[in-house]
């Protein structure tokens, strides 16, 4: 995997990613960002939360699962002093389907944070890792 990261004005950078793909990150004004883009720790928790909810649903289709959405909400916190890594991380799932069935959606969850999600086993050695969730049924 590569990537290369510019700086592009003020704080700003663009990142070009190994499959191509431009991803624009600012740093926040009282650090002479301009607000234009995510900070890069946001880019991270929002790459968190893609890694995640991409293994659910994998895992709950190959479950034979008949899920029609899958949403992660991330609120994190971080520590106080450099480097001021996130310490908590809470991840709050919203699955709808049809027929879901809970033990399904907690084994796909748990499977996730176990074993197949890269990011967020990564983040788990700095930050205590939390989840719950919920199923709306449509």
């Amino acid at each position: 995997m590569e990537c290369k990261v510019k700086w592009f004005s003020g704080m700003s950078f663009i990142a070009e990613t190994g499959s191509g793909h431009l991803l624009a990150m600012d740093g926040a004004p009282d650090a002479g960002g301009q607000n234009l883009a995510p900070r890069p720790m946001e880019v991270v928790l929002a790459g968190t939360g893609g890694c995640t909810t991409f293994d659910v649903v994998m895992i709950l289709k190959r479950a034979r699962q008949d899920v029609t959405g899958c949403e992660v909400r991330l609120t994190a916190e971080r520590a106080d002093t450099d480097p001021k890594v996130f310490t908590r991380i809470h991840m709050h799932f919203i699955v709808t389907g049809k027929a879901l069935k809970p033990d399904s959606v907690a084994h796909a969850i748990k499977l996730s944070a176990e074993k197949y999600c890269s990011a967020s086993i990564m983040l788990g050695k700095t930050a205590e890792i939390t989840h719950d969730w919920e199923i709306i049924e449509n």
